[in-house]
């Protein structure tokens, strides 16, 4: 038996599976609200407090840098310990994943429903795989092929300097600099960086700021999904280009890594907004973004680029980690 679980600053979603069932089949699957606990420890003993039985193994997923075998989350207070938690919990391996390393891990057992192709290109068997997942933040990791199986590797990606590749996109970084200093792609190509593309859009004075829009927005905590929703559903000429902006600039991301790694095995959208805005990375320009690399333009072509379905692919990633791994010293 395996316990995996997907740490975020919102939620944590924790299962108890059977590998000989599948990861897709948890015997017991829960979901907590992460602010409602001091430490991943708190989450765990909720977990188990009618459930005297114990895994053998658990892996987690965590948005935030791993050090060794702890981790200070992001956007919590916890600092997560793997060999006190299996201390406490009597588990006898405990393992710590970077989130989008645990969706890495995810991506060569996708099939079927679990993708949607954007561009079917010319995958070579074993090549160097690629994920970027747009949600919250900006993530990025990669795999590489070891001789029989891949290897899933974090990065910090997300965060390297954001590169204008258009005068709008040189606009939006002046516009940014003057707010931020440093201006990664995370700041323009992320949920909390479409804000960012809206106020430098309402600063040029270019577009009309509907009142119903307006006042949408002093209601609203999280401008994002209104912005991106009304960039959607083509309801505001503003939201529109917030989310044209956002969407070429996301091709842009994927462009670079597709070179940076060599990604010739294919690169792989995860996260929460490339689902919800599906249609709209199906269009034209889209591909044009990721392949405006020059010289390298016809090589990157030949890019396979998916989203991925699969809702909890973090936690699937992180129990095949644990899976893979049983019995290891």
């Amino acid at each position: 038996m395996i316990l995996a679980g997907d740490i975020g600053g919102t939620k944590t979603l924790l299962a108890l599976i059977d590998p000989v069932a599948g990861v897709d089949k948890p015997i017991r699957e829960e979901r907590f609200s992460s602010k409602d606990f001091p430490s991943l420890e708190g989450v765990l003993a909720e977990f188990f407090k009618n459930d005297e039985s114990r895994p053998d193994a658990a892996c987690f997923g965590l948005a935030g840098r791993i050090s060794g075998r702890r981790c200070q989350t992001t956007n919590l207070p916890w600092m997560i310990d793997a060999d006190s938690i299996s201390a406490e919990f009597h588990i006898p391996q405990v393992h710590l994943l970077n989130d989008l390393q645990a969706v890495a891990h995810c991506v060569p057992h996708l099939q079927g429903d679990d993708l949607c192709v954007l561009n079917a290109g010319q995958p070579e068997s074993n090549g160097v795989v690629g994920v970027i997942a747009p949600g919250t933040g900006l993530g990025e990791a990669f795999l590489t092929w070891t001789g029989n199986h891949y290897q899933a590797w974090p990065s910090e990606g997300g965060h390297v300097s954001f590169a204008p590749v258009t005068v709008e996109q040189l606009e939006l970084l002046e516009f940014l600099e003057r707010r931020f200093g440093h201006v990664s792609f995370e700041r323009v190509c992320s949920g909390s960086g479409f804000p960012n593309i809206y106020d430098y859009l309402v600063a040029t004075g270019r577009y009309e700021e509907p009142e119903w829009l307006r006042e949408a927005m002093r209601n609203t905590i999280d401008r994002t999904p209104l912005i991106m929703g009304a960039g959607f559903e083509r309801k505001a000429p503003i939201c529109i280009a917030a989310l044209d902006l956002f969407v070429r600039i996301l091709g842009g991301v994927i462009g670079n890594m597709g070179l940076k790694v060599i990604a010739t095995g294919g690169i792989y959208l995860g996260g929460g907004l490339p689902p919800r805005i599906l249609p709209r990375l199906q269009q034209r320009d889209f591909l044009d973004a990721i392949c405006y690399k020059g010289r390298f333009r016809d090589w990157i072509k030949n890019i396979p680029v998916s989203v991925i379905l699969d809702s909890k692919a973090a936690l699937h990633g992180a129990a095949w980690y644990a899976i893979d791994h049983l019995g290891d010293s």
